[in-house]
């Protein structure tokens, strides 16, 4: 149903705002709960009902948490972990240079110390080595390791993992697989083609901790001692978030618990990249993907791939904040490529004007940088979409999708018929290589695929409100109570609300490209606005000059703190004049 009859916005979007039904259900769990009725809004979306009200505004692992040995393979890695790491055996921990294989590193980086073990950490080169595992790096591995443990990575590298002949592997990984396994003594992987699907929502981090609460069990058996996985869970938190897993079931549970070890500040690599990113106050989901993710994925992009996982696993502060700084600057490095093949890119884009895929290739386009880049055409254009770089007749691209595409799926479609040399992903993401000369005819088929999915997609540019909000209604405690039902992301939006009929008292810009307003409601107190990037789209020219002037506005809550003084704000996402 339109809201506020806007059928058109400033972003070109229609509004949509809840049913009748919906209305009626959200308006019935305030009554039962006393909830709020904004909060009951985000409880009925869910399909929560009023006796589930209280567990799941307050998520308890301990509920939530599968049971490890669910999944294939689990107990065989567990206990040959808990072997090497109490044996005395040589270890190897080769990872994914993005946040997720990061995380997931220093996750068992930090187990393993907790048994009195340092683990040789290997992330291999996105440009000169790709992604997953290589059979020369793996062969040099095997020479001088007894375990070599994959994690966010493996589950298709068949013949990387054959060159690691004569030693034990283990693969913790979250990408799809395909009809065979590697060769590999465990491969613990939800979405193994023989798996049920069930978790098919973790990511590599969220697959890490179950097999360490399994090694756990084991230790607990032999009689020794158990480390604190709880503190654990911030690294499992920042992997959820960065990698746009689901924030369903355990994933709920894993981004809120996390959320809360985060805030003590005790892991030295989260504490410094914290305060390079200048976040003065307790973490929130929108931080670990917005502010952290980027600068730990800077390593991995644009520097040294390893980079990340040091920073964090790294104990000593000092060190931290050196690898912190790095990785900051590494960052800034980024965006101006970004900015530059970001720009190329979308202008291809336009111009090919393909409704089913947005896509686009040039050379001496950093590998680096094409998967963000990947993920602002697809937010640009609402459709899938791929942007690959070329450097001597080879294409490197990353992937990203849309609702209801499974993109990961049809990419590895691709390599299976021959189109690729290789590809593989999940849903949401994928990267594929590709050869110069097969660019156009990968990406044509590409479309083909993702044709029936994208035609069964309905309201693909409405924005979704979730109800009407005043500024005086908008306030600290609601935002509090609101995150009660987060936390959001992937498969869980956070509310967005509509402020009807504001003037404008001011609007400026922020930095280069982003909008900052001021509003009210007739005789009302007047409400800060920040739209992020809104200058290099159709909002913040439409706006800028908009002082004055009445507009509905749409977006969501955001709590800033600065110098430990708390405000409320509107992330602005929308406006239509009244």
């Amino acid at each position: 149903m339109t809201f506020l009859g806007i059928e058109q916005s400033l972003t070109n979007r229609r509004w949509v705002g809840p049913d009748g039904a919906a209305d009626r259900a959200a308006e019935g769990l305030a009554q039962r709960t006393g909830l709020p009725l904004a909060v009951a809004r985000v409880l009925a979306e869910r399909g929560v009902e009023a006796d589930g009200a209280e567990g799941f505004l307050t998520p308890r692992l301990r509920d939530l948490l599968p049971d490890p040995l669910s999944l294939r393979d689990m107990e065989v890695a567990a206990d040959r972990l808990v072997a090497a790491a109490t044996s005395g055996e040589r270890i190897a921990v080769f990872a994914d240079y993005d946040v997720d294989g990061g995380a997931s590193a220093a996750l068992l980086l930090d187990w393993l110390r907790t048994q009195g073990r340092d683990a040789t950490l290997y992330i291999p080169d996105r440009i000169d080595e790709g992604y997953g595992p290589n059979a020369p790096a793996m062969a040099a591995l095997a020479r001088d390791h007894d375990l070599i443990v994959c994690v966010d990575c493996g589950t298709l590298s068949h013949d990387a993992l054959a060159a690691a002949s004569g030693t034990d592997i283990i693969v913790l990984d979250h990408h799809l697989g395909g009809e065979t396994l590697p060769p590999a003594l465990a491969v613990v992987n939800p979405n193994r083609a023989d798996e049920d699907g069930t978790l098919g929502h973790l990511c590599a981090a969220g697959v890490v901790f179950l097999t360490l609460v399994q090694a756990g069990r084991v230790l607990r058996a032999k009689g020794l001692p158990e480390p604190d996985l709880m503190a654990m869970l911030d690294l499992v938190a920042l992997a959820t978030v960065a990698d746009v897993a689901p924030l369903v079931g355990v994933n709920r549970a894993f981004v809120r618990q996390g959320l809360a070890i985060m805030s003590r500040r005790r892991r030295p690599g989260l504490v410094a990249l914290s305060d390079v990113a200048r976040l003065d106050g307790p973490p929130g989901a929108f931080h670990l993907g917005f502010l952290l993710g980027p600068r730990i994925n800077a390593g991995g992009r644009v520097g040294r791939a390893d980079l990340g996982a040091l920073c964090l696993s790294c104990r000593d502060p000092r060190e931290a904040g050196r690898l912190a700084a790095e990785l900051d600057g590494l960052n800034r490095d980024r965006r101006a490529i970004e900015a530059a093949v970001r720009d190329e890119a979308l202008a291809q884009v336009e111009a090919r004007g393909d409704a089913r895929l947005s896509w686009a290739a040039g050379p001496g386009w950093h590998p680096g940088v094409v998967g963000i880049v990947a993920a602002r055409v697809k937010e640009a254009t609402d459709l899938p979409s791929v942007v690959i770089g070329v450097e001597g007749g080879i294409g490197k691209g990353s992937a990203r999708s849309v609702p209801g595409v499974d993109l990961g799926r049809a990419i590895h479609r691709l390599a299976e018929e021959g189109l690729l040399l290789k590809g593989g992903g999940h849903m949401m993401a994928a990267g594929l290589t590709v050869a110069e000369e097969m660019i156009p005819a990968a990406m044509a088929r590409l479309a083909d695929l993702i044709q029936k999915d994208l035609v069964q997609r309905t309201g693909a540019r409405d924005l979704r409100i979730s109800g009407l909000m005043e500024c005086v209604g908008a306030t600290p405690q609601i935002y509090r109570q609101l995150e009660d039902a987060g936390p959001y992301g992937q498969a869980a939006p956070a509310p967005r609300f509509a402020f009807a009929d504001q003037l404008i008292d001011s609007a400026s810009t922020m930095g280069d490209s982003h909008l900052r307003l001021s509003f009210r409601s007739a005789g009302g107190p007047a409400l800060e606005a920040v739209a992020w990037g809104a200058m290099t789209g159709p909002l913040g020219p439409a706006l800028i000059g908009a002082r004055g002037r009445r507009f509905h506005l749409a977006g969501k809550l955001d709590l800033s703190t600065w110098g430990g003084r708390e405000r409320l704000r509107l992330r602005l996402e929308d406006a239509a004049p009244v």
